[in-house]
């Protein structure tokens, strides 16, 4: 069973993949559910794990706010710049965990975002090194070894409340 500052910093990424069109909201309902496991606990959380597969594209939206402020946790409405920023950094985490591989990462952060969020500029660049892989001098092992700095780089600027940055 996850920590309870696990199952928070997963609950946040969901979210925050969710918030930035990253995720569906059945997605979210499976963060409550565990999250519940692991020991958080608050009325708006129980209702968000409540939900159906069905219910969730209709009821996460005005009960995942609600769920995250119980918790203190931070909610980033849908296409803001800091929730795109957060679904950046949840794609990092993922990354880090082995869940998501560099390439990967590089595309999502791309295909999402392009050139136009400064925090991914760096992996849109990386993207962009590995779609010319067979005409360059570099090899995909180089590329990957830079974004999994990148991902680490994004990864200590995180905070989740109640959690220090180098638990991320």
């Amino acid at each position: 069973m996850p920590s309870i500052e696990a199952a928070a910093r997963d609950l946040q990424d969901v979210a925050a993949l969710w918030s930035a069109g990253e995720t569906r909201a059945h997605a979210v309902v499976r963060a409550a559910c565990e999250a519940l496991v692991a020991g958080l606990d608050s009325p708006a959380l129980r209702f968000l794990a409540a939900c159906t597969r069905g219910e969730a594209e209709y009821d996460v939206p005005g009960l995942l706010p609600a769920a995250l402020d119980e918790l203190g946790l931070t909610f980033h409405p849908r296409g803001s710049k800091a929730g795109q920023e957060a679904a950046v950094r949840s794609l990092a985490h993922q990354t880090l965990a082995g869940s998501l591989p560099p390439r990967e990462l590089t595309l999502r952060a791309h295909q999402r975002f392009g050139h136009d969020l400064p925090l991914a500029e760096r992996l849109a660049e990386l993207d962009d090194e590995y779609a010319i892989l067979e005409h360059g001098d570099r090899a995909a092992a180089q590329i990957d070894a830079e974004v999994m700095a990148e991902a680490r780089r994004l990864a200590r600027e995180t905070a989740v409340p109640g959690t220090s940055p180098q638990e991320h």
